[in-house]
């Protein structure tokens, strides 16, 4: 009989061993469960998804015991909730590595870049070619109603919201809204705007915020060169305390709008628009552009300057000068320039 019950015994150890053996064994083998996806791959988790079925979509890409699964659910219960959302799954990725970021959330980010210098135009078309962003952002006037509020620094009798986003690159996850990256770009640019004001020269000629924007917007037109903008700044703060014309042909381009096919005529500088400033007195009534921080921060604080002329050098620059006649030169110059590369 003792013999009988130490056999017993010596039975249900062996077996109890070889049932943690097979466990331990199936247990390991998810651990080191390596996806067989050679590129990165998106991966979407809809709403109301179980674990288990996200663990049967990715058999598609890994052989995943069910049991063995079973087994290390129970050792690993953190991850036995996942969060819904587009994921990336990176290239041979490990299966218990993309688990623990489902139920982490650690959804895949996209970005957009909004380029300082574009209009709200070109932005409303990058934005609606975006299949990971739902696009409720139908117009501009639209983005103006919903962002624009009674004394905020964009507020203009025009409703225009040309040049009130800050140019930047944007992060966000799938199906998120457009407005909310709108959104983010207006009060990163409130933020901007509020900071330059407050560090102004007095003795600026722009009134208030929304001129500043205005100018900036002009001077990140004229040039890409981040040495020349205090001093294109410092010209037209100097034809505005001087009650010049502006005279700068970005202004005209943007009034003419689609008018415009590349090429500025005698035609265009004679037509009468609000942002002609070969016509118009002063800054034109809303910006042209949306400027960077580095365009607002030189409107804002110009270079202290004699010049009131600049033109194109031809070689990426431009040339300034201080009077009329030195202007008419430096014209005549970048012509035969442009000539003796045709």
């Amino acid at each position: 009989m003792k013999r009988f019950i130490l056999i017993t015994i010596v039975s249900i150890v062996v077996m109890s061993l070889c049932f943690l053996f097979v466990g331990y064994t199936k247990v390991t083998a998810i651990d080191n469960t390596i996806l067989n996806n050679q590129t990165p791959l998106l991966f979407e988790i809809k709403p109301g998804s179980s674990v288990y079925s996200v663990k049967q979509r990715l058999t598609e890409y890994a052989k995943v015991d069910s049991i063995g699964f079973k087994l290390w659910l129970r050792l690993n219960p953190e991850v036995s909730s996942i969060k819904a959302g587009m994921y990336e799954l990176p290239p041979n990725a490990n299966f218990t590595e993309l688990m623990s970021m489902f139920a982490l959330g650690q959804e895949k980010q996209f970005s957009i870049t909004l380029v300082e210098g574009d209009t709200i135009a070109n932005w409303l078309a990058q934005i609606a070619l975006l299949d990971s962003l739902q696009n409720d952002v139908r117009s501009a006037n639209g983005l103006y109603q919903y962002l624009v509020t009674d004394g905020s620094f964009c507020e203009n009798d025009y409703q225009s919201i040309e040049g009130c986003l800050l140019p930047d690159t944007y992060f966000y996850t799938h199906n998120d809204l457009a407005s909310s990256v709108f959104t983010r770009s207006y009060k990163a640019m409130e933020s901007v705007v509020k900071q330059a004001w407050q560090d102004r020269y007095i003795d600026t000629p722009i009134t208030d915020a929304y001129e500043l924007l205005v100018l900036a917007s002009i001077i990140e037109k004229e040039t890409a060169l981040s040495e020349e903008r205090g001093e294109i700044a410092g010209v037209f703060s100097n034809r505005l305390e001087r009650n010049m014309r502006l005279q700068t042909d970005p202004t005209v381009i943007y009034g003419v709008g689609e008018d415009y096919d590349g090429d500025i005529t005698r035609l265009h500088l004679r037509t009468p628009t609000p942002y002609n400033t070969y016509i118009i007195k002063g800054l034109p009534i809303t910006p042209i552009s949306m400027p960077s921080r580095a365009s607002i921060n030189a409107a804002a604080r110009p270079d202290i300057t004699d010049n009131l002329y600049f033109v194109a050098s031809g070689s990426g620059g431009h040339v300034f000068s201080q009077t009329l006649a030195d202007h008419n030169k430096a014209v005549r110059q970048y012509l035969e320039t442009l000539n003796n590369k045709q």
